[in-house]
């Protein structure tokens, strides 16, 4: 039996700032990656404000190398804060650019979500909503498990997480999201015949 790659997870953070925890969310997400998966990092904050002129005149190199990943990627992780009950700017953004590439590349990818907030709910509105952009995009987002990492302010410590349950709970998503690109992938592959069947 061959021994299958190792899957690679693109997270996209939707915060520019440095001290972001979000960012330090993905981060921990790369540090904690199980056996099997690669986590990479993407960069969204030198792609311009979506101008249909600027496209027409040819894609940002931002826009493409980031569409490229994604296509490359076995798996996308929205890793994303909650602006006033929803996403943030430059995450729909980044969205909006790229899936006005062509071949538009997050469609029929898994991907998976989670998000860090000082309050309570940890950005549950804002990812329900990216939920409803992904429909058009056709992502196929896993359902659980969800991780909302909510007050914050107790699970890190100088810009680090160091919540060892969270910690956990990162780990499990990234294992189901591996798993839920696997299913996607060998239903991708199954005669038409066998699919229709099962």
């Amino acid at each position: 039996m061959t021994e299958r790659a190792p899957l690679t997870i693109l997270a996209i953070a939707g915060s520019l700032r440095d001290g972001s925890l979000n960012k330090a969310a993905a981060a921990a997400a790369v540090a904690n990656a199980p056996p099997g998966i690669t986590v990479q990092l993407a960069e969204i904050g030198d792609i311009p404000l979506y101008d249909q002129d600027v496209q027409d005149a040819g894609f940002p190199a931002s826009v493409t190398e980031l569409g490229g990943r994604i296509e490359a990627a076995d798996a996308v992780l929205f890793v994303t804060p909650e602006y006033n009950y929803s996403v943030p700017g430059v995450l729909k953004n980044a969205i909006d650019w790229v899936s006005r590439l062509s071949p538009q590349p997050f469609a029929g990818k898994a991907a998976g979500i989670m998000g860090v907030s000082p309050g309570n709910l940890g950005t549950a509105r804002a990812q329900y909503h990216l939920r409803q952009i992904g429909v058009f995009l056709d992502l196929h987002f896993l359902n659980r498990p969800e991780v909302m990492i909510g007050q914050a302010g107790s699970k890190f410590e100088d810009g680090r997480l160091t919540d060892a349950d969270t910690i956990e709970r990162i780990q499990a998503l990234l294992s189901a999201l591996g798993e839920w690109s696997q299913r996607l992938d060998q239903t991708a592959e199954a005669p038409a015949g066998l699919a229709a069947a099962s």
